[in-house]
């Protein structure tokens, strides 16, 4: 039976990259579905991405032998998908569920191909949405003696679970630098684009008292560098004068839960490369 892989390559970049993925792909007949190109003048980088078909018996090492000369001429960085495996997601959350409830909901029609292989929480609220669900449900509250014991659990249930990504959805706690190092490029977050103003507690009122006109999420991946990981997805809504506290909160959720669910969905399809301090989205 045939087989759908998403091929993605970052090197510097030289004539004759595309040619020669393109032409051993092609020596195993095999039918690409989408291809996206960028070069960084910047930086020099070349970053790729290709959706493709392989033909019934060329399976993952069949490719992986036919894409090495063209892997060790050029210098590639390369992560070959097989799409028939469903992504697995580990969620983490505090109180604060809407992010959580989009999620699932996408999940459920279809938007979302992945699995919830647990939810992780410092709080109880969650428990019953995880039941509900028929999701694996983990309390572990995080105090100043146990938060580098608690972060090891999350690591233990991320490897016993087979996750393949970390989904802070409004986890209100920072995690620490050996944490965020340790899964760089496997943990997404998402908070209010305020930021660096506005930090704390009830940034949204805080913007109202200073007559804010626009309001906005970021969804990134975590790094040591406190909510200035590499940026996936953003967006902004306008808003005025005669909004209370109370609907620019409203206004946020709705934004915060569509940034973090693109930004997921953009992830689980091999769409993000990591270019330094920067991400190239192939959307």
């Amino acid at each position: 039976m045939s087989s759908n892989f998403v091929l993605t390559l970052s090197c510097a970049d030289r004539p004759g990259i595309v040619a020669a993925v393109t032409t051993e792909l092609a020596g195993l007949s095999c039918n690409i579905a989408e291809s996206n190109q960028f070069w960084d003048r910047e930086t020099g980088q070349f970053f790729m991405r290709l959706a493709f078909t392989t033909p019934d018996g060329v399976d993952r090492d069949a490719l992986e032998r036919g894409l090495k000369p063209a892997v060790e001429r050029f210098g590639m960085r390369t992560t070959l998908v097989d799409e028939a495996k469903k992504k697995k997601i580990l969620v983490m959350v505090s109180k604060f569920d809407h992010t959580l409830l989009h999620l699932l909901y996408q999940i459920r029609v279809g938007w979302l191909d992945a699995e919830v292989a647990a939810i992780v929480s410092n709080h109880e609220d969650s428990r019953k949405t995880a039941d509900y669900e028929g999701i694996p449900f983990h309390l572990l509250p995080v105090g100043k003696d146990n938060k580098a014991a608690q972060e090891d659990q999350v690591i233990a249930l991320f490897k016993e679970t087979g996750a393949d990504l970390v989904v802070l959805a409004r986890y209100m706690q920072i995690l620490s630098d050996k944490f965020a190092t340790r899964l760089y490029g496997q943990i997404i977050n998402i908070h209010h684009s305020f930021l660096p103003s506005f930090k704390g507690a009830k940034p949204y009122h805080q913007a109202h008292e200073r007559g804010v006109k626009i309001i906005g999420a970021t969804a990134h991946y975590v790094t040591p560098e406190l909510d200035e990981g590499p940026i996936i997805e953003q967006e902004t809504a306008r808003v005025t004068h005669a909004l209370s506290p109370d609907d620019l909160v409203a206004a946020g959720r709705d934004v915060e839960s569509r940034v973090l669910a693109r930004a997921v969905k953009l992830h689980l399809e091999n769409r993000v490369m990591l270019n330094g301090k920067k991400t190239v989205v192939f959307g």
